[in-house]
């Protein structure tokens, strides 16, 4: 019989699929601690989520570049660090729902297995925010669309997703609500620090996220 280079054994599958939903369960229960951080009772103060996400998709299409009558070069790191933002939001609107963390993980993981997309990621870009604003939800088939298009795994979804988490409590901790924050590290945004410091660390790490933190702190002490 001859073999079939494409299949992949079904144990196979569902090890990856069991491996995607930890790590979303992870990033959702993160996500929740840092709603909680903003505000004890979020769930009932009607954020607009989808508002953010519209506005963190303009952002990332700005990073990208879109002007015709001038030179751009794409800022991939940033424009990577939108589509964390993104799913940020995403995962916030799902919370919401105040289903199980496991049923949310896994219809977000159903979704990233049917990505979304145009031919072109300034239109993908403009999808997910015209979807977002006609039915005020998240649309993970889209983003995973824009991941195709970066070239992004779930992996470094993970890694990033954990690392801006992080960046959002330090800022938290350091006055980013009261406008104490210093968001201009030595000519640089805190967004590009973090880049820095997430490609030293180990993402599988038992501490990757106080690693982050520390790195973070270690940084910012030498701005102030």
């Amino acid at each position: 019989m001859q073999s079939n280079k494409n299949y992949v054994p079904t144990q196979t599958i569902n090890k990856i699929m069991n491996d995607t939903k930890n790590k979303l369960i992870t990033m959702l229960q993160l996500q929740g601690e840092m709603n909680c951080w903003v505000h004890e009772n979020w769930t009932d103060q009607g954020f607009e989520w989808y508002r953010a996400i519209w506005i963190e998709a303009s952002e990332m299409l700005e990073h990208y570049g879109w002007k015709w009558w001038k030179h751009q070069q794409p800022d991939l790191p940033q424009v990577k660090l939108e589509v964390i933002d993104i799913v940020h939001f995403s995962l916030s609107i799902e919370l919401q729902s105040s289903k199980p963390l496991e049923d949310i993980a896994k219809q977000v993981a159903d979704s990233f297995t049917q990505p979304r997309a145009t031919e072109d990621i300034k239109t993908t870009i403009e999808l997910l925010a015209e979807e977002t604003l006609k039915d005020q939800s998240a649309h993970f088939d889209i983003i995973a669309g824009l991941m195709q298009h970066l070239g992004m795994d779930l992996d470094e979804l993970y890694k990033r997703y954990v690392g801006k988490n992080v960046l959002n409590i330090f800022r938290q901790d350091n006055g980013y609500k009261t406008g104490e924050y210093t968001k201009m590290w030595n000519g640089r945004e805190d967004n590009e620090c973090l880049e820095d410091i997430l490609d030293t660390l180990d993402v599988n790490s038992a501490s990757y996220r106080d690693d982050v933190y520390s790195s973070l702190s270690n940084q910012y002490s030498a701005v102030q």
